[in-house]
């Protein structure tokens, strides 16, 4: 990515999870995180005319409804209501929890925004920015790696004392989120377990023992992400075929073949980086690149190019990047899917990669980057309509541009 006059090439976008699942939008689509580093968005939406009279019109009508009434129109239409008078919504719990289990993964090299988005999409907090708040007024909280059990549901205080209790963590339970790359899955599993690193180095040394063909660069894209428990005294060998072999047992429910593998979890990685948090999207992302791969055009994702250069902190690239040919994970001089695997999918994208949908679409571009509403284009004319949503919805709040556009 360059300048804005890039916007119009732009065809993914992707809301973050982890930073172990680099969170990056191909050809100069607006990134969805602190990443996000483009100026620029153009005019600020403006506030619709007539909310006084609007707001007079609802008191009236809950006044009319009487007691119940206006509690049941309370409950069913509070933002809209709060928005017309003018109440500010609350962001924030106020309990402890409500008693639903959530498991938390904070992968190695998470920082505190990435911690705080990861509480809000998993519904433990109800916003970014009351978490957020609490780390800006401490700058000494730190977060250790791991999986932990928190609940739905609770305040930002409750939710932040807890990641910071290692009572908290959960042992020889192991979440690993879809997208993480591999050094991270190694990594959070020799957190959960207790056993070195170097022990599941050596695990994975060897790609071919799982099935990986001899130009398979490293065991990317073979560990299926999921929550694992683990008995006492399992070895890291064990635990490296369990994720394996869960992997092949879910191609082979899909009916891949298995000379199709490599392909199938190469594309099912990449859907999985670019299609964000609406599992509904999966589908349409999977057919985008197929599409572009048909009519022999490039891929150019800015997810492939990121891998290929180990730099996960942003979600640009320079031009030097996009033309190195010899990044043999570049998308944008080199046609096709990437050498590899760049992350591990889930099951829904797997789903995805063997099974897209029919669609002629060549673009998208999510729009909404808190919710992960993605606009699909089958033109560049009606991607270009779709880019300049995007930059309103970046210029229609303070957090939208420091959160996710800035």
């Amino acid at each position: 990515m360059t300048d804005d006059d890039n916007w119009a090439d732009i065809f993914t976008s992707q809301p973050p999870s982890t930073k172990g699942a680099p969170r990056t939008e191909p050809d100069g689509s607006a990134p969805t995180s602190r990443r996000a580093r483009r100026a620029g968005f153009g005019r600020p939406v403006r506030r619709r005319p007539g909310r006084g009279a609007l707001a007079l019109g609802i008191v009236a009508l809950l006044l009319g409804f009487g007691a119940a009434g206006a509690w049941v129109a309370w409950a069913n239409f509070e933002p809209q209501i709060r928005e017309a008078l003018g109440i500010e919504l609350p962001n924030d719990y106020e309990s402890d929890g409500n008693g639903q289990e959530v498991l938390v993964t904070i992968v190695p090299g998470d920082i505190g925004e990435d911690v705080a988005l990861t509480l809000q999409r998993t519904g433990v907090t109800m916003s970014f920015s009351a978490f957020y708040d609490l780390l800006l007024a401490d700058e000494s909280i730190s977060f250790q790696p791991g999986t932990y059990a928190l609940e739905g549901e609770m305040s930002a205080r409750s939710a932040l004392d807890a990641l910071l209790d290692p009572a908290n963590r959960v042992e020889k339970r192991i979440t690993i989120p879809e997208g993480t790359i591999l050094a991270d899955t190694l990594e959070l599993l020799a957190l959960g377990t207790g056993l070195p690193i170097e022990d599941f180095e050596a695990a994975v040394a060897d790609p071919a023992v799982y099935g990986a063909p001899a130009e398979a660069p490293s065991l990317e894209g073979y560990l299926f992400p999921a929550t694992y428990t683990f008995d006492p005294g399992v070895t890291a060998q064990q635990i490296v075929e369990q994720l394996a072999g869960e992997m092949t047992a879910r191609l082979d429910a899909l009916g891949v073949a298995p000379e199709d593998r490599y392909r199938v979890l190469t594309l099912a990685s990449v859907v999985q980086r670019e299609a964000g948090s609406n599992l509904d999207d999966f589908g349409r992302v999977a057919r985008v690149f197929a599409n572009r791969i048909e009519e022999g055009m490039l891929l150019q994702s800015d997810a492939t190019v990121h891998y290929g250069t180990g730099d996960f902190d942003s979600v640009f690239t320079t031009d030097a990047e996009r033309a190195d040919t010899s990044n043999p994970y570049n998308t944008y001089a080199n046609p096709g899917l990437p050498v590899g695997p760049i992350g591990a999918p889930g099951q829904v994208a797997l789903e995805a990669s063997v099974s897209p949908p029919e669609g002629e679409w060549l673009y998208f571009v999510t729009v909404n980057l808190a919710t992960g509403e993605t606009v699909f284009s089958e033109t560049i004319e009606q991607h270009e309509a779709a880019v300049r949503q995007l930059r309103e919805w970046c210029n229609s709040s303070e957090e939208n541009r420091t959160v996710y556009c800035d």
